[in-house]
């Protein structure tokens, strides 16, 4: 059995380099040929190639995909591995060896935009560290590794490096909150903690993932947040911002707190402009319910606020009573604390607010409905006595009462005094209603102060 294993193995291996050898010389013969369509042949040459190969690249087992791998030239490793398909990638990195996956992991990462970035302490501030290899990061010894959408291969090798599972950010919104602060056996500490990014209607919560393992701090996130890109500056700038690991981790959370302050005056700004509106002005229907938009949004940014401090809460809680930090570190968690205690009155009170702006804004439109409704009132109370006076009309009676007169000027003189109530109802109406605003006007004068 383990000879045929070697056998197919050997066969195996034999076909994906058969094939890549020919994929490089299909490829040069073609371009040193001048063919008026010479780039259709290629891409049809080169199709044919790359779905052999995936056919039996993808029907391997991992294992014996790994060892192919590893068999290659740097090269060929890249090509090859650029045909698995995404399930089966996950499933060879199990099985391939350390250098293997830094060449498939670091090709991209030389970039001002790289997924992954390391930072160490030096003379006092934070130093992001160029690296051309793993080694290159071991010695510099990171005190914090920040790796922005990740993919499996990144946080293969990384987790290869240092010993450690790094979690997909896709993911890390389905734990349960009683698994968001937890600490292994090894003395790791996760932390799945939710971070404001944006204001207004395109504010959301990330989650972020924590792994505080010794004097490393690795972040997981799916996007970038203008929290961590402020830290870097500060730390990177300013000598003695942050000792350790878990003064980057405080100060994270510390800016993050401050981060959603900034949010609710932006929240207390756009209610006193809607203030303004909704008090001082009678809205129209279209403006109301602009006005009902805006504060259903800023009732959602106040919401996202306040559970972005609630989640900062439980984390700052968990550190402190997991008896992580030094004392000086403790007290800064309790003044994070109590910044979020302030904090946490303003969101009730902004609750309250954009509750009495809207029960304004409907009162409005109940307003504005009110009046529709007066006005079709006025006018079936008009055409009343119209009705009636306009049955007798109708009746054979009329025509017996005004046989003597000629039917032009009967109905003339009939028309003129159906106009004549109509006028009277109306002018009725309109006094009644003159004197109830006459009537308020004088009771709201009253009120006033002098």
């Amino acid at each position: 059995m383990v000879e045929q294993a070697r056998e197919n193995h050997s066969e195996s291996q034999a076909a994906i380099i058969n094939l890549l050898q020919k994929q490089r010389l299909v490829e040069g013969m073609v371009h040193r040929q001048d063919m008026p369509k010479h780039e259709l042949v290629e891409a049809l040459v080169r199709k044919q190639n790359l779905a052999k190969l995936q056919q039996i690249v993808n029907h391997l087992p991992p294992e014996e995909v790994a060892r192919i791998l590893e068999s290659l030239p740097p090269n060929d490793q890249l090509f090859l591995w650029d045909q698995l398909e995404l399930g089966k990638k996950e499933d060879v990195l199990q099985e391939v060896s350390l250098p293997v996956i830094e060449l498939l992991g670091k090709r991209d990462y030389k970039t001002e935009n790289s997924r992954v970035k390391v930072f160490e302490m030096e003379d006092g501030r934070l130093h992001e560290v160029v690296w051309t290899s793993l080694d290159d990061i071991r010695h510099a010894g990171p005190v914090w590794i920040d790796m922005v959408d990740p993919t499996f291969e990144d946080r293969a090798w990384v987790g290869a490096v240092f010993g450690t599972v790094i979690p997909d950010p896709e993911k890390l919104g389905d734990l349960e909150s009683s698994a968001k602060f937890f600490i292994e056996e090894n003395g790791e500490v996760h932390l799945r903690s939710a971070f404001l990014i944006g204001m207004q209607q395109q504010a959301r919560n990330i989650p972020v993932a924590f792994i505080l393992r010794g004097d490393l701090l690795l972040s997981i996130r799916k996007e970038e947040l203008p929290v961590f890109r402020l830290q870097r500056l500060r730390a990177m700038t300013q000598r003695g911002y942050i000792n350790d690991s878990r003064d980057l981790l405080l100060n994270l959370y510390a800016a993050d707190v401050e981060f959603s302050a900034e949010a609710l005056e932006e929240v207390y700004l756009g209610l006193e402009k809607v203030g303004d509106q909704v008090l001082n002005k009678q809205l129209s229907d279209e403006e109301a319910a602009g006005t009902l938009t805006f504060v259903a949004r800023e009732e959602d940014l106040n919401g996202r606020i306040r559970r972005n401090l609630l989640d900062t809460r439980r984390a700052v809680t968990f550190l402190m009573r997991a008896k992580l930090l030094e004392k000086n570190q403790a007290e800064d968690c309790q003044q994070i604390l109590r910044d979020i205690d302030s904090l946490d009155g303003h969101t009730a009170f902004l609750f309250d607010k954009i509750n009495f702006l809207m029960d304004a804004t409907v009162g409005f439109i109940n307003i504005n409905q009110n009046k529709v409704i007066k006005r079709l009132t006025v006018l079936s109370v008009v055409f009343m006595p119209l009705n009636v006076i306009a049955g007798i009309g109708g009746m054979s009676e009329f025509s017996m009462m005004t046989q003597a007169i000629p039917w032009p000027l009967s109905y003339a003189l009939f028309v003129i005094g159906i106009c004549g109530v109509a006028w009277a109802t109306y002018e009725i109406l309109t006094y009644f209603e003159r004197r109830e605003q006459i009537r308020n006007a004088s009771l709201h004068a009253r009120r006033l102060p002098a």
